[in-house]
């Protein structure tokens, strides 16, 4: 039994070969992309559950092609980089990644993370249920979300976080807590991912400038959001 369809988008041929071998014999079906240029309409025709993503393609980079595809990709984007310095992670985080890898890639953590990441897109609430606090809505069926006027569209990371948040509202919420939402594994404090995701949660639903009147941060604790 297929547990889910993954596009591999990788020019290093001898990587790409391994990482669909690899993930076959975890019984995931794969689809391999070499070409950047071909990367886009290949996530629209294949429209796979989850996309490995390199950075560095020829015709168009990774991060180029993550921007295009979340215009209409929801879906979990895991990012495989040799690039590790903080400039690269904000700036994937910021364009919509759901996750990142460093190589050299190491294969079972590979398939954790895409465990974890298939398990928070898949883990939708029962289709009657609405979040509601003041103007701000959660439509968990659909996982859409409004704040009066404004309807932002959320990578699955940022949905996730506002989800657990609008789940406590008016409760800190710790970092560990909201890494665990995001990843389904433990990570450090010096991860940076969280920060990232509510700086885009943010930017979209018009909160922008501190003070904060939405999602608070609350020093050496956590993040809260208004209740009301």
């Amino acid at each position: 039994m297929v547990k889910a369809r993954i596009l591999i988008i990788e020019d290093d041929l001898e990587i790409s070969r391994l990482t669909a071998m690899y993930l076959e014999s975890e019984d995931y079906e794969t689809k391999v992309v070499n070409d950047g240029l071909l990367a886009v309409d290949t996530i629209k025709r294949y429209k796979p559950d989850l996309v490995i993503l390199d950075l560095m393609l020829p015709g168009l980079d990774g991060i180029e092609i993550c921007k295009q595809s979340r215009i209409f990709y929801f879906g979990p984007i895991l990012v495989q980089t040799a690039c590790a310095d903080d400039m690269s992670e904000v700036s994937l985080l910021k364009l919509g990644a759901d996750d990142y890898l460093t190589k050299p890639i190491r294969p079972h953590v590979m398939v954790a993370r895409i465990d974890a990441l298939l398990r928070r897109a898949g883990n939708k609430p029962p289709n009657t249920q609405v979040i509601a606090i003041g103007q701000l809505r959660l439509e968990t069926a659909t996982r859409e979300v409004s704040l009066g006027a404004i309807k932002p569209v959320l990578t699955e990371a940022e949905y996730d976080i506002l989800l657990l948040l609008a789940s406590n509202p008016g409760i800190i919420v710790s970092r560990d807590d909201c890494c665990r939402s995001l990843r389904g594994i433990d990570y450090d404090a010096s991860d940076r991912s969280v920060d990232m995701r509510i700086s885009g949660l943010r930017r979209k639903l018009g909160d922008i400038s501190s003070p904060y009147q939405l999602i608070l941060t609350v020093r050496n604790k956590g993040y809260m959001l208004v209740n009301g």
